[in-house]
């Protein structure tokens, strides 16, 4: 590669990359929000008991503060295979490059994973009471939903970067517990 590659993480990707990086910066994607808009029939949830995951879902007026992550060098292809294993296992995300502002003013373009609307996995306009109770429930193979939801919330304020409803979403969530029956 004759530039480096940059990636954009939202969610999960922000405490748990799985690739080498280079430099981690705070980044603004314009055009897009962070939602809760995709359900999650391998990781967060089955096929019986669907969790959510976050998915960048396009709003023009909108936008999402997140983490840039330049990849090391020599190992960008092995990234992007990686990536592609972790993020396109059902095909619900389209891979984009788009351009991010770094905190530092630049402007790079980045890898980004964005949510398909016409996938059947699609769930956008969910109100946040709907989200918080699947959330609250369900379970996949890289464990509960609600972990997903707390962690994020976690690292992006620990990174300065707020975002009102995944605040709520995390409050909401602690208040129901694990939504099992007890």
């Amino acid at each position: 590669m004759d530039r480096p590659l940059w990636v954009f993480g939202y969610g999960s990707l922000i405490w748990d990359p799985g690739f080498p990086v280079a430099r981690t910066l705070t980044a603004r994607l314009s055009g897009w929000h962070r939602s809760f808009c995709m359900t999650s029939i391998h990781y967060r949830g089955t096929p019986d008991l669907p969790g959510l995951v976050l998915a960048l879902d396009a709003a023009p007026d909108a936008h999402c503060d997140g983490v840039a992550f330049e990849v090391a060098p020599g190992s960008e292809a092995e990234t992007l295979a990686e990536l592609r294993e972790r993020e396109l296992i059902s095909r619900a995300y389209l891979e984009r490059w788009l351009p991010v502002r770094l905190v530092s003013g630049e402007v790079v373009t980045a890898l980004a994973y964005v949510i398909d609307p016409d996938h059947a996995q699609y769930c956008g306009g969910l109100d946040l009471e709907a989200q918080a109770r699947i959330i609250a429930q369900a379970v996949g193979g890289r464990g509960p939903n609600r972990d997903y939801l707390l962690n994020t919330a976690d690292h992006l304020a620990a990174l300065g970067i707020d975002d009102a409803d995944l605040g709520w979403l995390a409050q909401r969530v602690r208040e129901l517990g694990n939504g099992l029956p007890g």
